[in-house]
């Protein structure tokens, strides 16, 4: 089994920054791909990052780009989500998820494993 569970999130004025952390404990960290999504009020769950189980492979939603990055620490089995420039539609709550390594990255049904999720609000 795996464990995961999201930290950072809060309130922050548009333009600012925050960093999301998920723990992962149970099994061997370094066999999961490891993705960053989000939900918004009435909307489905969207695709917003993620990292190969290597750390080689990162990818990012349009949306995003330029903005978030997504990293590892093998030493304490945390994946961050870095978000700078952050905008009022960034808002909703952002789970991490974890999957064998072939699991297509930006499909949330690839994912077995998800935390509970932690809230960004981004006020304008």
């Amino acid at each position: 089994q795996v464990h995961l569970g999201e930290s950072g999130g809060g309130l922050v004025q548009a333009g600012g920054s925050l960093r999301l952390s998920c723990t992962h404990s149970g099994r061997t960290f370094t066999y999961y791909t490891t993705g960053w999504f989000r939900q918004a009020p009435g909307k489905g769950r969207e695709f917003v990052a993620a990292i190969s189980s290597t750390g080689s492979g990162t990818y990012y939603a349009d949306s995003v780009k330029d903005r978030f990055t997504i990293s590892r620490d093998y030493a304490k089995n945390l994946v961050y989500l870095q978000m700078n420039s952050l905008k009022p539609e960034d808002t909703a709550v952002y789970y991490c998820a974890a999957g064998a390594s072939s699991t297509p990255p930006i499909l949330a049904s690839g994912y077995p494993y998800w935390g509970q999720g932690t809230q960004v609000t981004v006020s304008s």
